[in-house]
């Protein structure tokens, strides 16, 4: 049985505008799957790039799950880009120091938590992801679209600001599919049924997922 090698940089010969992403990644915060991929336009080095107000001291992570489809030009804002909302200014001063630098004191900038994206994600070219965004598995977000709030599960959503347009498959199914968390079976399985995977979704996946 033949697969793709996921600690492979470039899968596709001749190809190096979509990598493995997992094998490109050099900082230690950002987590990403077996066999999520990224194709970019011009060089797969600017994923970190796009990656934005990522900074150490921070602590945010950007967690990735497992056969995700991530277009160029995807642009994740991390909580480095946060700043005062609810006060009279929202100015950073204390980052200029001098007089300035207990402008801080006893205060905190806004931090929303980790970004997460699930597993079977697919990232259309040219979107924006806010900090401490949660996109579930399954989801599909249209190209030049803001993500601004949670994306639940198996939706397919798109705009500035996002909103959901439809759910992909009946709540029934959903759940099916949250259940048996195709991405998790063994490489071999996965090779096994990927014409299954990629069909009709009437077919009985737990019946596959109960294959000895």
């Amino acid at each position: 049985m033949q697969y793709p090698n996921k600690d492979q940089k470039f899968p596709l010969e001749n190809y190096t505008r979509l990598c493995f992403l997992k094998n490109i990644i050099t900082n230690p915060n950002i987590i990403v799957g077996d066999y999520t991929y990224y194709d970019d336009f011009e060089d797969v080095a600017n994923f970190e790039k796009n990656v934005k107000y990522h900074f150490d001291f921070i602590g945010d992570q950007l967690i990735i799950g497992k056969f995700c489809m991530i277009a160029s030009d995807v642009t994740f804002i991390m909580n480095g880009a946060n700043h005062l909302t609810q006060s009279i200014s929202s100015y950073p001063f204390a980052i200029f120091g001098h007089d300035w630098q207990n402008a801080m004191k006893d205060k905190a900038y806004p931090n929303k938590g980790n970004t997460i994206v699930g597993n079977d994600v697919w990232i259309g070219y040219n979107v924006t992801i806010l900090p401490g965004i949660t996109i579930g598995d399954g989801a599909i977000i249209a190209a030049n679209t803001t993500v601004t709030k949670n994306v639940p599960p198996y939706s397919i959503v798109g705009g500035n600001p996002s909103k959901v347009i439809k759910k992909r498959f009946t709540d029934e199914k959903i759940e099916i599919l949250l259940e048996l968390k195709w991405w998790d079976w063994d490489i071999e399985k996965i090779t096994k049924h990927v014409a299954d995977l990629t069909g009709d979704t009437s077919i009985n996946l737990k019946a596959i997922a109960n294959e000895e």
